[in-house]
């Protein structure tokens, strides 16, 4: 038999394999489905701390404000300077400050993001806050300005943009991590290993083939995620370099198949790996942004999210999907993520085991 009718057989067994294990099948697509419906249907206002924001420029009214207002306004708001406009646009879209101020005379523009509408609505009112006091000050005169607020990316953009790649992300995290896993453990508990090794097709073919079968199942994941979220009721819409989420996918579930395998190569038992790895998703998916905007984290947790491969899979998918960034926009992230699958790869060869003792 040659090493490709090896790996075709073996790929079609584990996905038969993966197909008739309806729990299996239920919690890797349809389960995540659920959340992703609950999600979009449903969207509940939340509290904010220190909003970030930059001037670019020359903003008096903003400067009169933080001059005269002090102390409270300063408890709100955090103001960074630049004369780069489009750098300032830059940092808005990717998220990085929660909106840009610019002022041309007596019009004031605030550039903000829906990427996150709590921030986005928060900056709103600050500086429409600013904006009544500045008119109060001008007593007997008409408004002396007027605040003019402009998002960074298409006015037609709806919540379900920003569900859908964290969401997605959590998923395809979730099936590869317990794919890797628990196919290892079950098959060197049951001896199937030991009979792969004495078997003619060579170990490297019947892991390509697990690889084969989770990215065919990721793919589909990414299929049926952007069906349900483009249905009318949702909306989504993609646009740009929407499809430099496939490369990042892959890379992605190749960084996850290896921490599944690490996890594996570990554990005597299905139990401790499903413990362990329940132990490793669950914290990555609330650190990695899958559930609620890190931005909105305290500060020692979004340092510790730089830790979690998912953080990455997460920012990219937003980046491409959601904020119409380019697809240059995802290559570091895509580096990441594929120097994770290959540390945990490495890490998982030396913990390897054929047989449990």
């Amino acid at each position: 038999m040659s090493a490709f009718e090896s790996f075709k057989s073996l790929s079609r067994a584990m996905y038969l394999g993966f197909r008739r294990d309806r729990t299996a099948l239920f919690f890797t697509v349809l389960f995540p489905l659920t959340f992703l419906v609950i999600f979009g249907a449903i969207f509940s206002d939340q509290s904010t701390s220190k909003v970030a924001v930059v001037q670019v420029g020359k903003v008096p009214v903003l400067e009169q404000a933080l001059a005269q207002g002090g102390e409270e306004l300063r408890e709100v708001l955090t103001v960074t300077r630049t004369s780069d406009r489009e750098e300032a646009l830059r940092q808005v879209a990717e998220g990085d400050v929660a909106g840009a101020v610019e002022q041309d005379g007596r019009r004031v523009v605030v550039h903000y993001s829906a990427a996150d509408q709590v921030r986005a609505g928060t900056v709103r009112g600050l500086m429409n806050s600013v904006i009544q006091a500045a008119n109060q000050a001008a007593t007997g005169r008409p408004p002396a300005y007027t605040l003019d607020d402009r998002q960074v990316e298409d006015d037609s953009l709806k919540a379900i943009q920003f569900f859908t790649p964290g969401l997605l992300g959590w998923a395809l995290a979730s099936a590869a991590v317990f794919a890797a896993s628990q196919t290892l453990v079950t098959w060197r508990t049951k001896g199937i290993l030991r009979r792969l090794q004495l078997s003619p097709a060579p170990i490297p073919i019947v892991f390509a083939a697990r690889v084969a079968v989770s990215v065919g199942v990721a793919l589909v994941q990414f299929a049926l995620f952007v069906l349900v979220a483009r249905l009318p009721v949702f909306g989504l819409r993609l646009e740009g370099a929407w499809w430099m989420a496939v490369p990042l996918l892959v890379a992605g579930v190749l960084a996850f198949l290896s921490i599944g395998m690490l996890v594996g190569a570990w554990a005597r038992t299905q139990e401790a790996a499903n413990a362990v790895t329940q132990l490793i998703v669950l914290p990555m998916a609330f650190l990695g942004g899958s559930f609620f905007p890190l931005d909105q984290a305290p500060g020692w947790m979004q340092t510790v999210s730089y830790v979690f491969p998912l953080r990455y899979l997460n920012e990219g998918m937003l980046n491409v999907m959601s904020r119409g960034l380019g697809a240059e926009s995802v290559l570091t992230e895509i580096g990441i993520l594929l120097g994770v699958a290959v540390v945990g790869a490495l890490i998982a060869v030396r913990l390897f085991r054929w047989e449990a003792h």
